[in-house]
């Protein structure tokens, strides 16, 4: 099932999607349930997706604004760094110069505020004055479905509602000078997210492409087979004594070829637009302004 938060007739509502992408049909939530977009499904573990939709039938995607299917994260959304092998590499003498003794022995995790979210097509803002360097990073995000602490690698898995998109845009100057990364990664629109999200019944996170596009070029194209840290290892790592929710997001890290990795830097500026697509998923496309 695909689960989209979108804007329609001046309301917040959540539906599922058509299996060709086409359509989609509300669920019967009151306005004060959709202002969180996708969160009530996934707290009722998936009840209310199979019994509440609207008898007013489908309509079309291309009459909505699509809205990021948890337009307010309950809270910040963790992360991962450095998850792909080449990707560590291709950083390694930069903002991990310090830190790459031994970069497969835990998981970098650091976060996002729940504030930068924003929808799969929105403008994101950069921030003139405060930094000059605004990568992109495409990503598969894990969306928590039944919560827990100290989750077990092998019974990680039965945890997974479903997935998302995300674009962990950063900036690396901000980044670095602090050391510690949630400034930098966590200023105003800083998380594209979407289309929607695929439950997991219908895509297995652990066999899929990730790929993301600067205006038009392929710039990253990973399998998240290639995950140093696979999903059941992250989700075990991110609740070892913390309690995780339903409507928690994990997102697990980008491929190599971002623009910090190139030879010169290639940074992005107003008026690019970056692409994240994920096969089973769909795609988010944001530009910056």
């Amino acid at each position: 099932m695909r689960i989209a938060t979108f804007q329609y007739q001046g309301r917040r509502h959540v539906g599922r999607v058509s299996s060709d992408g086409q359509n989609v049909t509300p669920f019967d939530l009151a306005p004060e349930q959709a202002r969180t977009g996708a969160l009530p499904l996934i707290m009722a573990g998936g009840d209310l997706a199979q019994a509440a939709l609207q008898g007013s039938g489908t309509i079309a995607i291309s009459t909505v604004r699509l809205e990021a299917p948890l337009p307010l994260p309950r809270r910040n959304i963790f992360c991962v760094g450095r998850n792909y092998h080449a990707h560590a590499k291709e950083l390694s003498a930069s903002v991990f110069k310090d830190n790459n003794a031994n970069p497969e022995s835990w998981p970098i995790v650091f976060t996002k505020v729940p504030e930068c979210v924003v929808g799969p097509h929105d403008d994101v803002v950069l921030p003139i004055g405060v930094s000059e360097q605004i990568d992109y990073e495409s990503e598969l995000a894990v969306v928590i479905g039944k919560g827990g602490r100290n989750i077990s690698r092998a019974e990680a898995m039965g945890h997974v509602f479903g997935y998302t998109i995300v674009n962990d845009v950063t900036a690396r100057d901000v980044q670095m000078r602090h050391q510690q990364w949630d400034l930098g990664k966590s200023f105003d629109t800083f998380c594209p997210m979407g289309p929607w999200i695929v439950t997991a019944d219908e895509l297995d996170g652990r066999r899929t492409r990730v790929r993301g596009w600067v205006n038009g070029e392929l710039r990253q194209d990973g399998q998240t087979t290639d995950l140093i840290f696979d999903i059941p290892t992250l989700i075990e790592t991110c609740s070892r004594g913390i309690t995780l929710y339903p409507g928690d997001v994990i997102a697990t890290g980008t491929p190599a070829g971002v623009g910090m990795g190139m030879t010169p830097p290639r940074y992005l500026k107003a008026g690019d637009m970056v692409r994240v697509e994920i096969d089973g998923l769909g795609a988010i496309e944001n530009r910056f302004v």
